[in-house]
């Protein structure tokens, strides 16, 4: 009887081993994925934030002078210009590391190395979007109490442009803020196995 019942405390171990694994290996290809999906809308995103911008520009005649409206005659907007180029291409070489990472397997070390690329992309994203926010809000509205004036009531396709331009790179920015969470999540639940390990390796 004894014999039997050791057996079947065995199969169910291995069973369940076995069952464990399957959802280890289940969730980590779901993360991947979305590792990989959400780096490629960033790229898709701020590319087509930067051709957008690249492309707006406007002239007008006002009292008969000649004014033309383009994104790098500002500090803030060239500043999101580039910002924009930064995310762009790190999201695109983001993708080799999260390759590369998807196939040796995943540890604390790369994890960490990970979650601090996405935590830095999403600050300057975020930067590049408040200064062009900031400079497209005073364009559009003015500041009546500073003296400046709206401009956006004179180069209407110009401002238009650089709103969609702006989205994008919002949408950019939202998606390395998903992507900073999940590699938190990530680093915590590597963290949490290294210890375990630890721990079982330390028992006697």
């Amino acid at each position: 009887m004894a014999p039997e019942v050791a057996r079947d405390k065995a199969s169910f171990m291995v069973q369940a081993k076995s069952l464990s694994l399957a959802v280890s290996l289940n969730t980590t290809t779901s993360l991947f994925m979305a590792q990989t999906v959400l780096r490629v809308f960033a790229a898709v995103s701020t590319l087509a934030a930067i051709c957008v911008m690249a492309t707006s520009s406007q002239t007008v005649v006002l009292f008969g002078f000649t004014i033309r409206a383009h994104y790098s005659y500002s500090s803030a907007t060239r500043f999101l210009f580039v910002t924009d180029a930064i995310v762009c291409a790190s999201s695109l070489l983001s993708l080799i590391f999260v390759y590369h990472l998807s196939r040796s397997g995943s540890n604390l070390k790369t994890c960490f190395y990970l979650f601090l690329h996405d935590m830095v992309i999403t600050v300057l994203a975020i930067s590049g979007c408040a200064a062009g926010t900031a400079v497209g809000y005073i364009s559009r509205y003015g500041e009546e109490k500073m003296g400046w004036m709206a401009v956006c009531n004179r180069v209407k396709s110009f401002c238009n442009h650089m709103t969609i331009s702006m989205v994008l790179s919002y949408v950019a920015f939202l998606s390395y803020l998903a992507l900073a969470v999940m590699s938190s999540n990530k680093v915590m639940y590597e963290a949490n196995g290294e210890y375990q390990r630890n721990e079982r390796q330390a028992c006697p």
